[in-house]
């Protein structure tokens, strides 16, 4: 028995003996994890590096991350803070400062159409530089105003920056450079805006700190010293750069073709389907009841529910969290199973979400309310990039999602009017999320009947 190993004696590997013995079983349980681990890590190697480097479109992914993760703290997901501290400097009513949001998410509606065509024509790159510029600078204008046109007029350059600068022109790429790991990348790419709303606290603690102005100010230096870098990683399609889908090139495929699939729809096509519609007006009410949360999630919550606001950060950091975690898992079930029933179930989320932080009467009814809004937003929001290129091809999907955008605004910009208009008549916010949950069912039955499109001939 001299100069066996422990493992041959049948000791255990706390090297202790006489304390026991390996077993059947957990020879099997030690066996199988050591080879999960490994087939873990073959097929992440094989995901990001299929040709034996790093594909460059993680890249794209990451800094569409860092961009969203810009755009989520310093804007969106830090509105409602504003809300608070700009109704308290200048006594301005929730549908006023709701409306102007709402004016921003018009404008960048009235934008997609033109957004989209010119990423197409001109690629992202040159699109997300102006958008940034102008992003930055608006936000340095904003921390000057003094009166509500003012407010009204900076925000509506903020609007335009950050959408050159962001979700719609970031998505163009991403289609290009995936295919079979769309889904994937259109979620890892999202993950910034999840961190964006982790980083709401840090926000708070700024606007506490030094006040609104001096906040807004230096985050529009933040916007141009981050974003310009990150904005030059981005490049438009593979077939320019001698790289394929995926990075992994098929048979036949000698990477320099860029003609477009047969299968692709033109934007007139499209909008000629009831598909395209659907989906158009199903992402409408999802974005009914996730701008109306942007917007009024932290005053219900200190004013309605009577939370601090460093309280009520923290639940959308929380929110957030979970957020993150159906990112990841939109990720993988998007790749796998049907994008359209996914967002259906979704949906039905968002609704018993709203109803639970409208109703609350314990915390406990807030926590699970930010479980299933923010799972839910996660794993539905991949899908909505995934499900219109699966659906229409890549080649005009900047146009397209532009398009559609028209119908999306409507939805991002009349939820936080009509649940601050709600609010300032009742006093509370019950009747307005109870009323947004509800096209948010309606918004379930738009996926459910959106069925793949067919070209006409």
């Amino acid at each position: 028995m001299r100069g066996n190993s422990p493992r041959e004696l049948g000791v255990k590997p706390n090297g202790i003996p006489g304390v026991g013995f390996w077993s059947v079983a957990e020879r099997a349980q030690h066996h199988a994890g050591r080879s999960f681990v490994r087939k873990l890590a073959a097929s992440l190697n094989d995901l990001l590096r299929p040709a034996g480097r790093v594909f460059y479109g993680w890249w794209i992914v990451a800094a569409s991350s860092g961009l969203h993760w810009l755009t989520a703290t310093l804007f969106m997901q830090s509105y409602g803070p504003y809300l608070v501290m700009l109704q308290g400097d200048f006594g301005w009513s929730k549908t006023v400062l709701a409306g102007a949001f709402a004016l921003t998410r018009i404008e960048s509606g009235i934008l997609g159409p033109l957004q989209g065509w010119l990423v197409d024509r001109f690629g992202p790159r040159i699109i997300l530089c102006i958008g940034i510029l102008v992003f930055g600078i608006g936000f340095m204008l904003f921390s000057q105003v003094d009166s509500l046109l003012g407010f009204y007029l900076t925000f509506a350059l903020i609007a335009v920056g950050s959408s050159l600068g962001g979700f719609a022109t970031l998505m163009v790429p991403l289609v290009h450079w995936f295919d079979q790991h769309r889904a994937k990348a259109v979620s890892l790419s999202q993950m910034g805006y999840s961190l964006g709303g982790l980083s709401v606290p840090l926000i708070i603690l700024c606007l506490e700190a030094f006040g609104w102005r001096a906040t807004a100010f230096f985050s529009g230096i933040a916007v141009i010293v981050l974003g310009l870098p990150l904005a030059r990683l981005v490049r438009h399609r593979p077939q320019d750069h001698g790289e394929v889908p995926d990075g992994q090139r098929r048979s036949g495929d000698d990477g320099k073709s860029a003609m477009p699939s047969e299968r692709d729809f033109t934007a007139r096509e499209a909008m000629r389907t009831w598909t395209f519609w659907l989906i158009s007006f199903g992402h409408a009410f999802a974005l009914l009841t996730v701008s109306s949360l942007i917007v009024h999630l932290v005053p219900h919550l200190t004013e309605g529910l009577g939370y601090s606001l460093a309280a009520a950060g923290l639940i959308v950091a929380l929110m957030t969290a979970c957020q993150m975690a159906g990112q990841v898992a939109g990720g993988y079930l998007g790749d796998r199973f049907n994008k359209r029933l996914i967002c259906a179930f979704c949906m039905v989320a968002h609704c018993l979400g709203l109803l639970l932080v409208a109703y609350a009467a314990n915390p406990w009814m807030v926590v699970l309310f930010s479980l299933l809004h923010g799972v839910a937003w996660g794993v539905r929001g991949p899908q909505m990039v995934a499900l219109r290129a699966d659906y229409f091809g890549p080649s005009s999907f900047g146009t397209i999602l532009g398009f559609s955008s028209l119908i999306v605004m409507l939805g991002m910009s009349g939820g936080p009017i009509v649940a601050g208009y709600m609010a300032d008549i009742a006093g509370n916010y019950r009747g307005g999320f109870t009323l947004l949950a509800l096209l948010a069912l309606l918004g379930s039955g738009c996926f459910l009947i959106a069925r793949p499109p067919r070209h006409r001939r």
